[in-house]
């Protein structure tokens, strides 16, 4: 299915892309073949593939949370390059 400089001219519209006659005739060119493609998949017999959601094997890869004691403010500031009073020191971002 080769798209027209018109389907083309509109998806950039869409998108809000400014494309000159050359950039349409490729994208045309490209766009065309991506959906060749499309028609090439849409042959294949699925009907005994079951949907899938991932390509691999997904592990949950988190550990369980678990209740602990939190570190103490005075351990936390101890590696602080700059602390004043029990709060850690920041260069101001905004001026």
């Amino acid at each position: 299915m080769k798209l027209q400089p018109e389907q083309i001219k509109h998806i950039a519209s869409l998108a809000r892309l400014g494309l000159s006659d050359e950039d349409i005739e490729s994208y045309s060119t490209q766009l065309s073949e991506v959906l060749e493609n499309f028609t090439i998949l849409q042959q294949i017999n699925t009907e005994h593939v079951p949907p899938a959601q991932h390509s691999t094997d997904s592990l949950n890869v988190f550990r369980n949370d678990m209740v602990q004691d939190s570190l103490s403010q005075k351990d936390v500031l101890s590696n602080a390059p700059r602390k004043e009073g029990n709060c850690f020191k920041v260069q101001a971002i905004l001026q």
